[in-house]
């Protein structure tokens, strides 16, 4: 047993402070505060705002709030209002709030890697 007593932690923590310089794998869910450069792998990622991810994101849940500049494969990805991502997302379901951006590709799961359908906006001008 950790002095911690973080062995039967359900999450690991990398606070605001922390830079890491390599590729992560996790068991368990992973909330990212801090600056990640290379892959992640993991149950479910919660990204903070004021964090940043350089490298591929694979988790089965994924919560983005920060910068993330590579791909994402998620089955359920939620993308929040402070996010920016730069790089192809593959998922099974989506929720993209108002004022994120993302620059890549969509393709859903079922559909595979190389069927990818085109998405429109939908802005408050349009709908009416």
């Amino acid at each position: 047993m950790s002095a911690t007593g973080a062995k039967n932690t359900p999450f690991s923590l990398i606070g605001g402070d922390v830079m890491i310089s390599g590729n992560l794998t996790a068991s368990v869910d992973l909330h990212i505060d801090g600056m990640v450069e290379g892959d992640i792998r993991c149950a479910a990622l919660v990204q903070g705002p004021d964090s940043r991810i350089t490298g591929h994101v694979v988790a089965q849940s994924a919560r983005l709030a920060g910068l993330v500049d590579g791909s994402i494969t998620a089955e359920e990805l939620v993308v929040e209002s402070s996010a920016r991502i730069t790089g192809d997302v593959i998922y099974d379901s989506i929720s993209i709030a108002p004022g994120s951006r993302i620059e890549g590709r969509f393709t859903h799961k079922e559909n595979g890697p190389m069927a990818v359908s085109e998405l429109k906006l939908i802005t408050s001008e349009s709908a009416g």
